[in-house]
């Protein structure tokens, strides 16, 4: 509950207006107009010589001007002649003095006094006075008295009254507050409706109560609420309205929010501008916020300035930031100082910063500990690590326990883990049930695996009719089926089976340009069918040296049909012994057929070697 009594509402003589942006977060004195001050200490001598008349409205305009001054001395004779003489605002603003004097119980009784004369101000201020002294119900029916009044101050006192009890009534007249030029109120109403929504504020699901919390956010920031300007920011970014969302971080951060400073710094280095970032994050970082520290302590790291790095890290951890020692974790480890790397993973972890335990299970499992390594993964798995699920998955399947494994792969795969879904899709595979594994298969291909994008392809290829052969150089036919999409996905992120099964496709459509493309890009990758082929395919183009060239490759790689074609090449050109030697080399290599037809050939070589 705020602190009341600093300042209260006074004057309700009518002479002055109370401004909209009164100070409503500790129902401070209402200001009135602004005015020089020539013009203020004519309307004091004024009201003097009216008050000394008698004029008892004049006394108690005056007593409250003394009063909002802080000359305490020169209110009270007005205020206590005009309360005297049945002015209710003097009680009112009679009470607020002696308040200021430390006299609560006597203010109380004048606050009672102009209360029961109908001040709504009074009756705010004396259900605050009730609640302070833990008596709810006269609290609550002195702010009762306030609100129905439409005094806004005493609207939001009775909302958080009934809010801390969890009364169901207390958003309506939090609501009336807000509607009343509340900043806090506002502030607060918005803050409800975002608790209806999702963790981030979507407004995906109540695309309604998501609106009206933004109106009411903005109705706050806009009269100097600095966390509803920080919210109000964060609604915009996520929205993609960066631009809005920086200018009422820079609001914000300006009224001192440290967290709206940190946030304008990610925005400014999202946008490419570094330096200024860091000069935001620097302004956070001092006010205590150690998300801002550890932003700096990264952009350092990122420079080499490991030191400073390390000296804004601990600084974040210093504010009770997790991250702090999780990034010096990172920061060692990085330098190869692994003892220090799992004293913070250590420190972070045992704080339930999940990512520092799964960090601290792979520094073990590194150092040969798996029986180490395996509690602190499940624990971050247990906490939400989809990466410890996932390497929960990897040490059960090195041990052979695959259903174990196949556990924690699937609870990986269903929070999203491409690798994951990639294993639970070999797996159903392996056990038969295809639809499953497709269904995984599409998800982790879907994600950016090439592994997936290729096994997925060839599940698809599998179920498709046979194509009619097409004779190189024939027509080319460019409609392409689902798995020729898949295997080219592949193909393009540098899989080799799928650039040579991609090759092979188009050799197939009878597009040679298309497959000697695919076959050379896997055959310089390494692939020793991608050499194979590539050769076949100059053969039959007539380029025979260059296709020896590429079965050379892909024999001295293993590839025993391309040594078998070495063989009939060196033959044919009458080099019987290089011929020979290629024959032998197929034979070792097989598989059964062709170190059948390797070996008759080699004997004939032999023989007429020795004839």
């Amino acid at each position: 509950m705020d602190v009341m009594g600093d300042k209260a509402t006074l004057l309700e003589t009518g002479r002055f207006v109370q401004p909209a942006d009164f100070s409503e977060s500790t129902g401070d004195l209402s200001q009135p107009m602004d005015r020089d001050e020539t013009g203020e200490a004519a309307e004091e001598a004024r009201q003097r010589l009216a008050a000394q008349t008698g004029d008892v409205e004049a006394m108690s305009v005056l007593g409250a001007l003394l009063l909002r001054r802080g000359d305490l001395d020169g209110a009270e004779p007005h205020l206590r002649a005009a309360t005297a003489a049945g002015d209710r605002a003097a009680a009112n603003n009679l009470g607020v003095l002696l308040h200021q004097r430390g006299y609560a119980e006597d203010a109380a009784g004048w606050w009672r006094i102009a209360a029961v004369a109908g001040s709504a101000a009074a009756a705010h201020a004396l259900g605050r006075h009730h609640r302070e002294r833990g008596d709810e119900p006269a609290a609550e029916y002195w702010l009762r008295q306030s609100a129905e009044q439409g005094h806004a101050l005493g609207a939001y006192a009775l909302a958080d009254l009934l809010e801390h009890r969890g009364d169901t009534g207390a958003e309506q007249w939090m609501r009336i507050a807000a509607e009343r030029g509340h900043r806090e109120a506002a502030y607060r109403l918005a803050r409800a409706l975002d608790r209806r929504l999702g963790p981030e504020g979507d407004v995906g699901d109540d695309h309604g109560a998501g609106a009206e919390a933004e109106q009411w956010y903005r109705q706050a920031a806009a009269r100097g609420h600095r966390r509803a300007a920080l919210h109000l920011g964060a609604i915009l970014e996520r929205r993609g309205a960066l631009k809005e969302a920086g200018r009422w971080y820079l609001t914000s951060a300006k009224d001192g929010e440290a967290r709206a400073a940190c946030a304008l710094g990610f925005l400014l280095r999202d946008a490419g501008d570094t330096e200024s970032a860091a000069v935001w994050w620097l302004r956070a970082a001092q006010d205590g916020d150690g998300n801002a520290a550890n932003a700096l302590g990264a952009l350092h790291a990122e420079r080499g300035e490991s030191q400073t790095a390390e000296r804004w890290y601990r600084a974040a951890m210093d504010a009770g930031d997790d991250n702090g020692a999780y990034n010096l974790g990172l920061l060692c480890a990085e330098q190869g100082r692994t003892a220090q790397a799992e004293q913070w993973y250590r420190r972070a972890a045992y704080a339930g910063h999940r990512e520092a335990a799964n960090a601290l299970a792979i520094l073990l499992l590194q150092g040969g500990d798996t029986a180490g390594a395996e509690p602190w993964f499940s624990k971050a798995a247990e906490a939400g690590s989809v990466d410890a699920a996932f390497n929960l998955g990897i040490l059960f399947a090195g041990r052979g326990e695959e259903a174990v494994a196949l556990r924690w792969y699937e609870r990986a795969a269903a929070a999203g883990h491409t690798e994951a879904a990639l294993q639970v899709g070999i797996a159903r595979l392996r056990d038969g049930d295809e639809t499953e594994a497709e269904r995984h298969l599409r998800c982790a291909a879907g994600g950016g695996s090439a592994e997936a994008a290729y096994r997925l392809a060839t599940v698809l290829d599998a179920r498709r009719p046979p194509v009619p052969a097409h004779s190189l150089g024939e027509p080319v036919h460019t409609e392409k089926s689902e798995c020729e999409e898949w295997y080219e996905r592949a193909a393009s992120q540098g899989h080799r089976r799928a650039q040579v099964r991609v090759g092979m496709l188009a050799a197939a459509r009878g597009d040679v340009v298309e497959a000697a493309r695919w076959y050379r890009e896997a055959a310089e990758a390494g692939s020793r069918n991608g050499a194979f082929n590539l050769g076949l395919l100059l053969a039959r183009e007539g380029s025979d040296p260059e296709a020896a060239v590429w079965w050379t490759r892909a024999a001295d790689a293993g590839h025993g049909r391309a040594a078998l074609r070495l063989a009939l090449v060196y033959a044919r050109r009458g080099e019987l012994a290089e011929g020979q030697r290629w024959a032998d080399r197929a034979v070792a290599l097989g598989p059964a057929e062709v170190s059948e037809r390797a070996a008759r050939l080699r004997d004939a070589l032999r023989e007429e070697l020795s004839a």
